[in-house]
């Protein structure tokens, strides 16, 4: 099963990519980018990785984050980002989804 699993998993990400170029119109290699992989773990950092509603809350606040540094200071964007992920995992490990209470619990 896992072996599946994982063979399906590579099916749907090549499926994803073959779709991405039509998509955007045209790649180039500034799209392979390591601050692309590291800005979706600062995603799910930022929201909380204990739940898939974290992490599509993580990329919405860090998407708006980078529209707003984006046109303002373009020069700071990656410090802020920077910033934001130090800062959530000095002070919220658990994310975002940490301050609220889990279910189940009272208060």
């Amino acid at each position: 099963y896992k072996l599946w699993i994982w063979v399906f998993s590579a099916v749907l990400a090549a499926v994803a990519g073959a779709l991405y170029v039509p998509q955007v119109g045209i790649i180039n290699p500034s799209e392979f980018d390591p601050i692309n992989s590291i800005e979706v773990v600062i995603w799910v950092a930022v929201g909380g990785r204990g739940t898939l509603v974290g992490a599509a809350a993580g990329a919405v606040l860090v998407n708006y984050a980078k529209t707003y540094f984006t046109g303002a200071l373009p020069e700071v964007w990656l410090y802020a980002l920077g910033a934001i992920f130090v800062g959530v995992t000095l002070f919220l490990p658990r994310g975002l989804m940490g301050l609220l209470p889990a279910s189940g619990e009272s208060r």
